[in-house]
């Protein structure tokens, strides 16, 4: 990865105090169940830009309307019942990919997607527990690292030190 493809013409970082302040991570456990929780905190936090994880519900069921009424633009990969995951924002979100590199039809569940904002890729993932060990599930997480998620991982922590983060 080149870095200098995180600097504007002017070697000046994008991701600097006043464009994205907060990029905040959050396990919603069922967005539809949660979703005045999540809209309460939205409201109060204002977080830049939301991570969710294990949304357990079908893209279709995604609560749009509501994430864009509190004033939040959303990409999503959902799943019933378990896993997927969201991004909000409150500017312009564009989708890069909502899976993994490779193909495998093993690896069906809705686990990982990456947005563009303000000119910088975003990757929001949600890992494979692996309980118990041994077992079918952690082969099965051993199986998904397999597929390289570092490679995703270095978009965002390679601009750490220009990102606050709060949980």
């Amino acid at each position: 990865m080149n870095i200098s493809s995180f600097f504007d013409v002017n070697k000046k970082p994008l991701l600097t105090p006043g464009s994205v302040n907060e990029i905040a991570t959050y396990n919603i456990n069922g967005i539809n169940g949660r979703l005045e929780i999540l809209l309460r905190w939205l409201n109060e936090a204002q977080p830049d830009i939301v991570c969710l994880q294990e949304l357990k519900a079908e893209s279709k069921n995604f609560p749009e309307k509501a994430i864009r009424d509190a004033g939040y633009q959303a990409i999503w990969y959902g799943q019933k019942s378990w896993n997927g995951v969201a991004m909000l924002s409150k500017t312009e979100i564009r989708e890069m990919r909502n899976d993994l590199p490779g193909e495998n039809n093993e690896y069906t569940h809705s686990r990982y997607i990456e947005g563009c904002i303000n000119g910088i890729v975003i990757g929001c993932i949600y890992l494979p527990n692996g309980n118990p060990w041994p077992g079918p599930k952690f082969d099965y997480k051993l199986r998904w690292f397999k597929r390289k998620p570092a490679e995703c991982f270095a978009k965002v922590y390679i601009m750490m030190d220009r990102i606050w983060i709060r949980v």
